[in-house]
């Protein structure tokens, strides 16, 4: 019995004095998961092939054009496809005829992540100086957001992510009623398709993680801040995408300030849905603008030749990163 004793106290001095070494030997890894590489090329054709239709102004012929080339392109990636439409009234009382385009993949998955970005363009330059009555190309407002997307729907058709994930293009988002408007002022003129989404959700009791919005995303040297909206309704989500692109070493394009609010898509989703799918923006902050946002905000210059591989792939990357690792 002695002993036994003696050697049970030994086991037991021993175990104690080498605790933090056992703890330290179970310790389970981290899951490393592999991200595909974001092709920039790729996303860059996807903004060529929407500009050369035209400006994407409702109820154009360029735009009924191009939302058959989403629809297309997106269906061919995809588990499921939904083509929301609306007729949706205007500050200046055209009924906009609209398309929201909804793509899913593993919508069987009760976790979900939503991506988002516009797909229309605006119908006036009213930040030029001059043809301000004629409709721009919009390449970055417009155009960039959804070039990225359709990238990183390509790489979820090769491999899909653990989550699933619900891509929406939505519409009328840039049919806002000018500063200079000779019209009795409307409340809410900007973001008609995400309001009228949020409002009618594609699926009953729709739900997301989260959700992450793309404006303007493919201007040289962009810079992208944490704006109020986003921190007031989704901070962890805020944070989730920031620090990703901080470990990616993006951590110039994605900074930590935090800038004034913006009424963008992101706003509507927040509001409408009650918190049901909690979303950021990643739209561009430069500073030395004079709306603070991208340099040809609005204006003629927003075209194809200003748009930015190296950006693209920072944006891209990060947004993948997260998905995947969700």
């Amino acid at each position: 019995m002695r002993k036994l004793l003696t050697i049970a106290l030994i086991i037991l001095f021993w175990s104690c004095g080498n605790e933090s070494k056992v703890n330290k030997e179970v310790e389970v890894p981290k899951r490393i998961i592999e991200v595909p590489s974001f092709n920039e090329d790729s996303a860059y054709s996807y903004i060529a092939e929407q500009v050369a239709f035209g400006p994407r102004v409702p109820n154009s012929m360029a735009h009924e054009a191009c939302g058959f080339y989403l629809i297309d392109a997106l269906r061919g990636f995809s588990d499921t496809l939904i083509v929301q439409e609306a007729e949706l009234t205007a500050f200046d009382g055209n009924v906009l005829k609209a398309k929201n385009i909804i793509a899913s993949f593993k919508p069987e998955r009760a976790k979900r992540v939503m991506l988002c970005a516009h797909w229309d363009t605006r119908p006036f330059a009213d930040q030029d100086e001059k043809d301000k009555n004629k409709p721009i190309d919009g390449a970055n407002d417009g155009g960039s957001g959804v070039g990225v997307l359709l990238e990183i729907a390509r790489q979820f058709s090769i491999k899909k992510p653990d989550v699933g994930v619900d891509i929406i293009l939505f519409d009328a988002e840039d049919y806002g009623q000018p500063d200079e408007s000779e019209y009795p002022r409307m409340e809410h003129s900007y973001c008609l398709g995400s309001q009228y989404w949020a409002q009618n959700l594609h699926r009953p009791n729709y739900f997301a993680k989260y959700g992450i919005l793309l404006d303007m995303v493919g201007g040289k040297d962009a810079v992208f801040t944490q704006e109020q909206v986003s921190v007031a309704y989704a901070p962890q989500v805020l944070k989730k995408v920031w620090n990703t692109a901080s470990e990616l070493g993006y951590g110039n394009q994605f900074s930590y300030d935090k800038t004034h609010p913006i009424t963008d898509d992101h706003l509507y989703i927040n509001i409408l849905t009650q918190g049901r799918v909690p979303t950021i923006d990643i739209i561009e902050h430069d500073q030395n603008s004079k709306n603070k946002f991208y340099k040809h905000w609005h204006t003629h210059e927003d075209k194809l030749e200003h748009i930015d591989k190296k950006t693209l792939k920072v944006v891209g990357q990060t947004v993948m990163h997260v998905v995947y690792n969700e």
